[in-house]
C-alpha cells in the first residue's frame, strides 16, 4: 500500500493511492533504526517508578502511566488549553507510524519523550516536542497470528518503569526494551502452549511487577493473568481466571471454590469446558490503589459464549465477567464482584477500570468504577467489593435491574435465547467497549464513549469446537453478511449509535451527550481547562465543554481515530496527542461515515497545540471504483455453499457482503481483481500472502470450498459492478 511520504513535523503532502486488489493488506515497512553508538553511560532514560506516579500530580507535563496515574482517571491538572484558549488549538506535528490497521495505543510521555505503539505489537519513541523518531521496534510478530486477534491487530501501548519500555506481542510475548536505545533487555513467552492466545492490553508496573492478561477466550483459552520481574522478566505468579479440569488438583482456593459454580454436560461427547478453554481472559483494563495495596483486574467471556453449551447444567461461572482484586505480591485474591453471573452474551468486565473518591448517600467513598459491555454502570467499595450504585448509561434489555442486595442483575427470561432468537442490547460490542472513559474531579462526572446497539442471539444448531477459529456456539455466522444469497432478512434491528456521554456516577444519570455519525470512535481524556477531549470515527478531534457537552472546537484529522488522547507539555506548551488509525472491532469499516472512506487509513500520531496550523495534511482519495470481474462460476448451489464458508471464515476480517462497498481496514473483496481470484487457492490454502496478515486456512478449508468461495465473491463482485454501472459512479 502507497504510504504517505511525509515525515515528522514536515508539512509537505503527497500523493495518496489505495491498493485493493490483494487478499490482505501487507503494511510497508519501517527501516530497522540504527544502532546506538557507543559513548560514556547516560543518564537514566525514563526513570518511572512507583513513587513518581503516586506523585504524578507534581508532575503534570508528564503521563507516566495508561491513565496518567494509578487510578486510571485519564484527567490531567495541565490548564493552559481551556474553554477560552481551545478555539486556538492547532495541528503541530505528525510522526508516520507506516501501518494502514487499527492503532489503539495511549502513549506514555515522560522527560521529553513521547513512547506509543502500533499496529502488529510495533513500539515507537519520539521527541515529544516535534514528533521525530528516536527509535523503534518491531518484534516481528507472524503475520498468520492476526488470523488468532479477533478485532484487528491492535496493541494499547506500553509500561515504563526504571529506563525500561514493555510491550506485550500479538503472539504473546513481553519484551523489555532500553528506553533510550530501543534494544530488547529481556524477552518472555507468556502463553508456552498450543493455545493461540493473544496480547492487546497495555501492561501497568505494580513494586516492579509487570503485569501483563491475554486475549483468546473465542480460541479456546483458559484465562490467566501474570506478574513477571521487571528487572529480569522471571515470572513471579500466576492466578488463572475461571477453573480448570475439575479431575485435577486446582491451583488456588478461589479457583476449587470457582469450581463448583460450573455444571459440564453428563454426555460424555458433549465439549466440556476445560477442554475448550473456558474463557475469562483479562485482555485490558487494571488499576492500582496503592494506600489499600490491590490491584484490580477485569475478566472477560466465557469460552464458547453460549452458557448452555458451556455449562448446561447451570451455575454462575465464576470468575467470568468479573472484578478482581488481588494482591500484586501474590495474585492473591482479595475479593471479587462478578458483573455478568454466567454470562451469555458476550458481556466481558474488561472495559476501563476508574478510582476514585465520591460522596456516596452523604458519605465519602473510595470507589471503583466500571462501565462494562453490559449497559450498567457500576460504583463498587474499592476496599470491600461492595456494590454501592448500578444504574444504565445507555438502552438495556437483557436485564431489568441490578438489585444491590443481592448484587446481581434481574435478568429479562423473555429475551434468554436458549428456546428461540432474541434481540438483546447492547450486543456484543457492548454499551462501552475498549476504548478508555475519563473522570473530572472538577464536574464529578465520568465521560463515556458509549453505544447504543443490539444483536439478535440465537442457539447453534449443533455446537462443534473449531481450533484455531471462533467458537461462540451461537446462531449466525461471525461475518453476518447478510441472508445469503436470495433471501430476504428475517429481522431488521434497530439503528445503532456512537455516543459521548457524560455520566454522574453520583446520581446514576446521564447529564448530556453528543451522538456521533459514526458508531465506534475514541477514548477520552479530560483536563483542568474544564475540557473534554475525543477523536471520532469520521476523523474530527473534538474539544467539548465538560460542564455543559457544547463542542466548543473540532480539528478535521482526515483519518479515524480509536485512540484515546493524551496531554503533556514541554517547555512550558501543553500538546494534545492521539493516534489516527481506524480499525479494531471495527476491521470491516461498519457503517457509512468513516474516515477510511475518504482518506484511507495511514497511521499516524498527531500533536496538537495552540497557534498551531488550521488543519491537518492530508488529501481525499479519488472514489472507490469496482473492477471488471472475471467471468461468473458455479451455479446457485455452489454460491451458496460458498456464502456460508465465506461468511463464517473470512467476513469477520474483509466484510459483511450485505454493506455498501467501501474502504475498509483490509481490502472488500469485491474490489479484488482477476488475478487476485486466480490465486486465490494460493492465498488460502498456501499462505502466499501470510507475510501480509492473511492466514492459511489449509486446517479449515479444502480446494473445493475456496472454489465455492471464489464463486460467491464474483457473484457478489458482479452485483456491485452491475449497481456501479447503472449508477454511473465515476
Amino acid at each position: 500500500m502507497t504510504s504517505l511520504a511525509r515525515r515528522a513535523g514536515v508539512l509537505v503532502l503527497a500523493g495518496l493511492t489505495a491498493a485493493f486488489a490483494a487478499c490482505s493488506q501487507e503494511e510497508p515497512k519501517r527501516p530497522e533504526s540504527p544502532p546506538a553508538a557507543e559513548s560514556t553511560p547516560a543518564p537514566t532514560v525514563a526513570d518511572i517508578d512507583g513513587t513518581r506516579i503516586v506523585a504524578a500530580d507534581a508532575e503534570p507535563e508528564s503521563w507516566l502511566s495508561y491513565g496518567r496515574t494509578y487510578s486510571e482517571q485519564r484527567y490531567s491538572p495541565l490548564d493552559q488549553i481551556d474553554t477560552e484558549s481551545v478555539s486556538r488549538l492547532g495541528f503541530v506535528w505528525e510522526y508516520e507510524t507506516l501501518t494502514n490497521r487499527g492503532l489503539e495505543a495511549s502513549p506514555i510521555v515522560v522527560d521529553g519523550r513521547l513512547f506509543a505503539t502500533g499496529s502488529w505489537s510495533t513500539v515507537y519513541a519520539l521527541d515529544a516536542k516535534t514528533g521525530a523518531e528516536l527509535w523503534h521496534y518491531d518484534p516481528k510478530v507472524p503475520g498468520k497470528w492476526g488470523r488468532y486477534a479477533c478485532c484487528d491487530v491492535v496493541n494499547r501501548g506500553v509500561a515504563v518503569w526504571k529506563g525500561r519500555v514493555y510491550v506485550g506481542t500479538l503472539d504473546g510475548r513481553l519484551v523489555a526494551l532500553d528506553a533510550a536505545t530501543g534494544k530488547v533487555d529481556w524477552e518472555v513467552d507468556t502463553i508456552g502452549g498450543e493455545v493461540p492466545y493473544t496480547i492487546t492490553g497495555a501492561p501497568r508496573v505494580v513494586k516492579d511487577k509487570v503485569i501483563i492478561g491475554n486475549g483468546g477466550a473465542e480460541y479456546g483459552a483458559r484465562g490467566f493473568v501474570t506478574a513477571y520481574d521487571a528487572a529480569t522478566g522471571e515470572r513471579v505468579w500466576r492466578i488463572y481466571t475461571v477453573p480448570g479440569d475439575p479431575s485435577k488438583p486446582f491451583e488456588s482456593p478461589e479457583l476449587e471454590k470457582a469450581a463448583a459454580t460450573w455444571a459440564a454436560s453428563e454426555d460424555p461427547a458433549a465439549p466440556k469446558w476445560w477442554e475448550i478453554g473456558g474463557g475469562g481472559t483479562a485482555w485490558d483494563s487494571m488499576a492500582y490503589d496503592p494506600d489499600l495495596d490491590l490491584l484490580y483486574v477485569g475478566t472477560g467471556n466465557g469460552s464458547p459464549w453460549n452458557r448452555w453449551v458451556r455449562s448446561p447444567g447451570g451455575g454462575d461461572n465464576l470468575f467470568l465477567a468479573s472484578i478482581l482484586a488481588l494482591n500484586p505480591d501474590t495474585g492473591a485474591m482479595a475479593w471479587y464482584y462478578q458483573v455478568v453471573p454466567g454470562d451469555t452474551w458476550d458481556f466481558t468486565a474488561t472495559q476501563h477500570i476508574m478510582l476514585a473518591e465520591l460522596e456516596i448517600g452523604g458519605r465519602e467513598r473510595k470507589v471503583l468504577m466500571q462501565a462494562p459491555k453490559d449497559g450498567f454502570f457500576y460504583v463498587l467499595d474499592r476496599a470491600t467489593g461492595e456494590l454501592l450504585s448500578a444504574e444504565p448509561f445507555v438502552k438495556v434489555t437483557w436485564a431489568s435491574h441490578v438489585d444491590l442486595a443481592t448484587g446481581r442483575p434481574v435478568e429479562n427470561a423473555d429475551l434468554l435465547y436458549k428456546d428461540g432468537p432474541s434481540f438483546v442490547q447492547p450486543g456484543p460490542a457492548g454499551g462501552h467497549n475498549w476504548q478508555p472513559m475519563a473522570f473530572s474531579p472538577q464536574t464529578g462526572l465520568v465521560y463515556i464513549p458509549a453505544l447504543d446497539a443490539g444483536k439478535l442471539y440465537s442457539q447453534e444448531e449443533s455446537f462443534r469446537f473449531r481450533k484455531g477459529s471462533w467458537n461462540r456456539a451461537i446462531g449466525g455466522a461471525v461475518g453476518a453478511s447478510g441472508p445469503g444469497p436470495g433471501g430476504a432478512p428475517a429481522f431488521t434491528p434497530p439503528p445503532s449509535q456512537g455516543m459521548l456521554e457524560a455520566f454522574d456516577p453520583a446520581t446514576g444519570t446521564v447529564r448530556w451527550k453528543i451522538d456521533h455519525p459514526v458508531i465506534l470512535n475514541g477514548g477520552v481524556l479530560a483536563t483542568a481547562g474544564g475540557l473534554v477531549f475525543q477523536g471520532t470515527g469520521d476523523g474530527r478531534l473534538l474539544a467539548v465543554r465538560a460542564d455543559t457537552g457544547e463542542i466548543l472546537k473540532e480539528i478535521a484529522v482526515k483519518g479515524g481515530i480509536l485512540a484515546p488522547p493524551v496531554t503533556y507539555a514541554v517547555e512550558g506548551r501543553q500538546y494534545i496527542a492521539v493516534l489516527s488509525g481506524w480499525g479494531g472491532a471495527g476491521i470491516q469499516a461498519i457503517g457509512p461515515g468513516t474516515a477510511i472512506e475518504t482518506y484511507g487509513n495511514e497511521g499516524r500520531v498527531l500533536a496538537f497545540a495552540l497557534d498551531g496550523a488550521p488543519e491537518v495534511p492530508g488529501e481525499p482519495l479519488p472514489p472507490v471504483r469496482v473492477p471488471e470481474p472475471p467471468p461468473a462460476e458455479g451455479d446457485a448451489a455452489l454460491i451458496a455453499q460458498g456464502f456460508a464458508l465465506y461468511d463464517a471464515n473470512c467476513a469477520m476480517c474483509h466484510t459483511a457482503m450485505s454493506t455498501p462497498v467501501h474502504r475498509g481496514v483490509v481490502p472488500d473483496l469485491r474490489l479484488a481483481s482477476a488475478s487476485t481470484y486466480a490465486e486465490l487457492e494460493a492465498i488460502v490454502l498456501r499462505g502466499a500472502r501470510e507475510a501480509g496478515g492473511m492466514p492459511n486456512l489449509s486446517d479449515v478449508l479444502g480446494a473445493d470450498d475456496v472454489a465455492a468461495v471464489r464463486a460467491f465473491l464474483i457473484d457478489e463482485s458482479w452485483k456491485a459492478y452491475r449497481a456501479q454501472e447503472a449508477a454511473g459512479t465515476p
